[in-house]
């Protein structure tokens, strides 16, 4: 009997002990307990709304082809971000490996066989590829991927780690910052939605990182076994022009998502973080998704420019004078500008405007300013782009007077 007790006690102490830690730090989402009835409403719901009322307590819609903000909540305020965290992670690995590696089979570490949270299911000494472990990463949030990706490639989770914020560093991240390869709860480890957004950005320009979020099922290999995962982003394949993103969750990050959408070239990426239910995190998601594509379009800021300097070089590019230079006119190139394709609500225009300077006295600098195109989004200027001088403009010597002066009397007489 006493034998049976102390069992009994000890099952209890694991129980309670599970769900006390279970809360904190697994972030396993079953697809198969996903409810699609009520996705169809939501969307439903957000095509008819003006302006998204948003529960999640950060979020941020961020366009691709202007790297601007076109809607944010508390965008920039620093906070744990969970699994999103493994969109770094693959930028890391990615660099490191690169895609000739992929194939390469590494062996699972006990450090990573013994992860907590969201897992692949990796096991001591098991043998499996850098590629697989992308899939499980990104697939299934595989905290064991994440650990073992960081130790196979680098040596340390800290070696990692420090390559991570490197990373950042190098990507201009100001309020990011790690501290682990899978963004379990720990001090020091954050970013924000903005952040978070140039960051999914950033990685799925990676061709092969794209191709990994963008799928809904694998099937990875371990030990020469197959082992089926699915993807935990229930908008993928669901929601019109969603083409991968990240899940995660713990308890002080919440429920946070990250998403890339493109409908006809126009290209986003939502993030939401702090949200109190998987639910509220997708409903969110879908509202700012189906709010920009309905209130915003693209323009081509780029084809705007070139034709306002086609037209300005028609009207002002005879009419550059350099004054005792041994050129009179010189030739000229107008500056690449900030963007190429802008977004804009459907009831904003762009305006373009010009500005030229005419005369000049050599000596010239090469890459004077001869002209200026502005560009208006209403009254706020978005930006200003210069036309220059190609090369420099001597001024000319004595000799060359006189040569002229020479020239001359022979044309008269």
């Amino acid at each position: 009997m006493k034998i049976k007790k102390i069992l009994s006690l000890i099952l209890l102490i694991i129980i309670i002990n599970l769900s006390i830690i279970t809360p904190s730090f697994a972030n396993v989402e079953d697809p198969d307990e996903w409810n699609y009835i009520w996705l169809d409403e939501a969307i439903e719901e957000a095509q008819t709304i003006k302006e998204p009322s948003v529960l999640s307590r950060y979020a941020v819609v961020y366009d691709r082809a202007s790297g601007t903000v076109i809607w944010g909540k508390d965008e920039n305020t620093p906070v744990p971000m969970a699994s999103t965290t493994k969109m770094m992670t693959a930028i890391v690995m990615m660099e490191i490996v690169g895609e000739e590696h992929l194939n390469d089979t590494v062996t699972v570490s006990k450090e990573a066989a013994s992860t907590i949270g969201s897992r692949l299911g990796l096991n001591t000494g098991d043998k499996i590829t850098y590629n697989d472990l992308l899939y499980g990463l990104m697939l299934c949030s595989g905290n064991d991927a994440a650990v073992e990706i960081a130790i196979s490639t680098t040596g340390s989770v800290e070696n990692f780690v420090e390559r991570m914020n490197n990373k950042a560093k190098e990507l201009g991240l100001q309020n990011t910052h790690f501290v682990t390869p899978h963004g379990l709860d720990r001090d020091g480890h954050y970013t924000t939605a903005l952040e978070l957004a140039k960051i999914v950005d950033y990685a799925t320009k990676n061709k092969k990182v794209a191709e990994v979020v963008a799928t809904k099922q694998h099937t990875v290999t371990i030990n020469g076994y197959p082992k089926t995962i699915s993807n935990t982003n229930e908008l993928l394949g669901y929601l019109d022009g969603v083409t991968g993103g990240k899940t995660g969750y713990t308890s002080k990050a919440g429920r946070c998502l990250t998403t890339t959408v493109n409908r006809d070239g126009f290209e986003i990426i939502t993030v939401v973080l702090g949200a109190d239910t998987r639910k509220i995190r997708t409903q969110d998601t879908i509202k700012l998704i189906e709010y920009t594509y309905k209130e915003y379009k693209q323009v081509d800021i780029d084809a705007l420019v070139q034709s306002e300097y086609e037209n300005w070089c028609r009207i002002n590019k005879r009419r550059i004078r350099v004054i005792k230079g041994v050129e009179l006119r010189p030739e000229i190139y107008i500056e690449d500008g900030k963007y190429k394709m802008y977004p804009l609500k459907t009831n904003e225009t762009i305006e373009i405007e010009s500005t030229a300077n005419t005369e000049f006295e050599a000596p010239l600098p090469k890459d004077t300013e001869v002209g200026k195109i502005i560009v208006y989004k209403g009254n706020e200027i978005i930006d200003e782009i210069s036309i220059k001088t190609v090369e420099q403009v001597e001024r000319k010597s004595i000799i060359a007077y006189l040569f002229e002066i020479a020239q001359l009397i022979q044309i008269l007489i």
